[in-house]
């Protein structure tokens, strides 16, 4: 909690609160419907993809840029700490974060995952797989991810490339279908081998190049119907799926990158679906960060999940 602390403004009243004055504490026995910030402090799976390391420093680095954010719809917030990746121990990280992600959602919570590397993805997906398997049906998870990669890659071990490729297989594994919708990949940052594995996987894409403004109505259309086949979604941004102008702090800054004025219509579109079960912020890597750029745009995004989560329908 030493993060959370910053301005008050005492004559505004209950209208002025900032996130430092009502983020509490989260046990397994908080109140159901809390948002509940979960951290990955994680550089295992960036220096594995030969990355640039610093992504570890991110969840602090975030909760900072978080805590005089202003209270709007969002005021029952939780902080459940951080699960710290030391060395190369990832894959016991990702467990561990797996097991808190699920304590959340079993407590009726909505978990927010604070990278780390795009690592994060195998746990919270594993935390969220915990949580639902006991669905008499497969359950059907919806995944959508900001992103100029597709993190399909195949390697000797896992790493930050290959989070999704790991739960694909995890979905055949266990007789489930993979929906898979990647948005902002780049054409200059993905081999041919990945875009065929996509498409053998049936990924749906839509390329930086194909995601301008005035695109907007068709891809949320595109969304609308992805969300329609799935019963819960699992939503994930990749920092470097932005221009490196806005995200300079990242592992993999972006040529083109997708802006501000796309994401977050997107993104409410997706939240406005009324089926995200989970959300996660990767790639935040301070090292490189630029008059704190990123971690603003981070804290922006992580707010905005957080206020479209407890808006009233």
């Amino acid at each position: 909690m030493k993060n959370w602390q910053g301005r008050i403004d005492e004559l505004e009243g209950a209208a002025g609160r900032r996130w430092h004055q009502v983020v509490t504490p989260f046990t397994p026995g908080h109140p159901a419907g809390a948002v509940v910030l979960v951290g990955f402090s994680c550089d295992a799976g960036v220096i594995r993809n030969s990355g640039r390391a610093g992504a570890a420093e991110g969840p602090e680095v975030l909760r900072r840029a978080l805590h005089n954010m202003p209270v709007h719809e969002c005021d029952v917030i939780a902080d459940a700490g951080d699960v710290v990746c030391a060395g190369d121990e990832l894959e016991a990280a990702q467990e561990r974060f797996a097991a808190h992600i699920s304590t959340v959602l079993d407590a009726g919570c909505f978990p927010i995952g604070l990278g780390g590397g795009h690592e994060i993805a195998w746990g919270s997906f594993l935390g969220l797989a915990r949580h639902v398997e006991r669905n008499a049906e497969p359950p059907r998870i919806g995944i959508i991810n900001f992103d100029a990669h597709f993190d399909l890659r195949i390697a000797q071990h896992a790493n930050s490339g290959t989070p999704f490729r790991q739960i694909a297989e995890e979905c055949g594994g266990r007789g489930w279908p993979f929906h898979y919708c990647c948005l902002g990949v780049s054409r200059y940052s993905n081999t041919r081998a990945l875009f065929e594995r996509a498409k053998q996987l049936q990924v749906k894409w839509r390329l930086d190049e194909e995601l301008g403004v005035d695109q907007l109505p068709a891809v949320r259309q595109t969304l609308g119907e992805f969300i329609a086949r799935v019963d819960a979604v699992y939503l994930t941004l990749c920092l470097d799926a932005l221009p490196a102008a806005v995200a300079p702090g990242v592992s993999a800054p972006a040529a083109r990158g997708i802006g501000l004025d796309v994401i977050e219509p997107l993104v409410d579109a997706v939240l406005a679906g009324g089926k995200v079960r989970l959300a996660d912020i990767a790639e935040l890597n301070p090292r490189f960060d630029i008059d704190g750029r990123t971690a603003a745009v981070a804290a922006r995004l992580v707010a905005r999940i957080a206020n479209g989560i407890c808006r009233p329908a």
